[in-house]
């Protein structure tokens, strides 16, 4: 995932100092309800993958934490922790239904506070696809903003503003949508075309 020394600074300490809420992983199952509505009114199915970011820690401790986090997302489909070519580990899950992905993800972020490692949790991630065969859509829970925000990547590090305003005007109300745009930051993959934790 591409992100840049901005990037980290957004979804770090600046970002974390002006947040209005404090992040709950629970915020999660917001979107089970909200993809209703992707789905009926604007023509997005969830997608079967979702991702967890966090910066790592070199330490033992750390370490046996993200087995513990592996263990917990083991199960029917895949799961695996990979760190991307930046540093950022993540824990990605595929399954058939967005409450498995969103129950998942809120374990294993959950698992991560409970050790101690809150404070490590950047971001989730979870795909839309449109019924149609386009671009996949993302909506993105940044934890040091304790909301969500639109992602509509669009060609090689452009994105789609028009999808992402249609996102977000939609779906406000049904999730805790971020107001203030400046922290809707692109998650670019490692490859283009790839989701943002490949």
């Amino acid at each position: 995932m591409g992100f840049f020394d901005t990037v980290r600074d957004v979804l770090g300490l600046s970002a974390e100092r002006d947040a209005t809420r404090e992040a709950d992983p629970e915020d999660f199952f917001q979107l089970n309800s909200a993809s209703v509505t992707m789905e009926a009114d604007l023509d997005y199915e969830p997608a079967p993958q979702a991702g967890l970011c966090l910066s790592a820690v070199s330490s033992t401790d750390f370490k046996s934490t993200l087995r513990d986090v592996e263990d917990v997302l083991e199960g029917d489909g895949f799961s695996e922790i990979r760190t991307d070519e930046h540093g950022y580990t993540w824990a990605v899950v595929e399954r058939d239904d967005i409450t498995d992905l969103t129950t998942e993800l809120y374990v294993a972020a959950d698992t991560l506070v409970e050790r101690g490692y809150g404070n490590r949790l950047l971001a989730a991630v979870f795909g839309f696809d449109p019924l149609d065969g386009g671009r996949t859509v993302y909506w993105v829970y940044s934890f040091k903003r304790g909301s969500f925000y639109p992602f509509a990547p669009a060609d090689d590090h452009e994105r789609d503003s028009s999808t992402e305003f249609t996102l977000q005007s939609v779906l406000d109300g049904e999730l805790d949508v971020e107001d203030d745009r400046s922290y809707w930051y692109p998650l670019w993959p490692d490859t283009p075309g790839g989701h943002p934790w490949e």
